[in-house]
């Protein structure tokens, strides 16, 4: 099974696996036709990562059971065994020579064994420097352990995965070009703040950067101005590490989302901290087509909803 960044066939539901919920969708057509959430036990997948798969393939089987949802499923992944980086290569018309480059340049710059990682990239951007053409490369590594271990708890419940995909990804795909995206010249962060706090910064639809952070929204013993300040130093870091990049945008503004966005007055705490204008983005983007009961949490499907998009494309 391979880290894929590329689009897959239609028909498959968004799983994504929160260390407080599990959140499903299914589009169909550019619209939203099914989302379902329950609650997970607190300790089967802290922090993006699945210690007891037992477990989750039992709470999964049991929820798309309850659901009636489709046995294809699309996942996302996000944690600390992800490596992210961006390469400068010379420009490469051959695939096969291409993805030998990068393996090569990845061996560098991945820190860890590229034997135990599945390993996948993206041109991102064709650039001319100094009259020469080159592509910048987004390469993701993600440790074999941890993605055998997840494979394991959602076959172990019974469904077929049809894909796997970065988390932060799926962020961007459902959110950019909802509303007042920057120009090409411009980026923008997109900060998802759950149990796993997810952080992107973009170009239009073009993910250049990701990481996952430190910051917990879900942990229940933070207190919000402590967690308010952890994230903007976060951000700050992020941004100075983007713009060290070649061929880096300047970063225009903040998108937040994700069950944390919600807390009242931290959008506009971060804009006089991080001294750009950020918002809290509309949870599915401008994506349409079902309506949740007033109890439902929307905010826990941007992710979900990004997965299944990447499916439907």
């Amino acid at each position: 099974m391979q880290l894929t960044l590329r689009k897959q066939a239609p028909g498959t539901v968004g799983l994504d696996i929160d260390g407080s919920y599990l959140a499903a969708a299914e589009v169909k057509d550019g619209v939203v036709s099914r989302l379902a959430s329950c609650e997970l036990t607190e300790g089967i997948a802290p922090d993006g990562e699945v210690r007891r798969p037992d477990e989750l393939a039992g709470e999964i089987r049991e929820f798309f059971r309850a659901e009636s949802l489709p046995r294809n499923v699309r996942l996302g992944v996000a944690n600390q065994q992800i490596v992210v980086r961006q390469l400068d290569l010379p420009h490469i018309e051959d695939d096969r020579e291409r993805d030998r480059a990068v393996r090569f340049q990845a061996a560098e710059a991945v820190p860890m064994p590229l034997e135990d990682a599945i390993l996948d990239h993206q041109v991102v951007e064709h650039a001319t420097v100094d009259g020469s053409p080159r592509d910048r490369v987004v390469v993701v590594a993600a440790r074999r352990t941890m993605i055998e271990r997840l494979l394991e708890a959602v076959r172990g419940a019974g469904l077929k995965v049809e894909g796997i995909d970065l988390s932060a990804f799926a962020l961007v795909r459902t959110l950019a070009g909802s509303d007042a995206v920057p120009a090409q010249d411009l980026a923008r962060v997109y900060c998802h703040l759950g149990r796993v706090t997810n952080l992107a910064i973009a170009r239009g639809q073009t993910c250049a950067f990701t990481r996952p952070l430190r910051t917990n929204w879900g942990d229940e013993n933070g207190h919000e101005g402590e967690l308010a300040s952890s994230l903007a130093e976060e951000i700050r870091l992020s941004i100075d590490y983007h713009s060290s990049l070649p061929g880096a945008r300047h970063v225009a503004d903040v998108v937040l989302s994700g069950p944390g966005a919600r807390v009242e007055d931290l959008a506009e705490s971060l804009t006089g901290v991080l001294g750009r204008p950020v918002s809290v983005a509309e949870p599915l983007g401008r994506l349409t087509g079902c309506t949740l009961a007033p109890e439902e949490d929307p905010y826990r499907y941007t992710i979900a909803a990004g997965l299944a998009l990447g499916a439907a494309a």
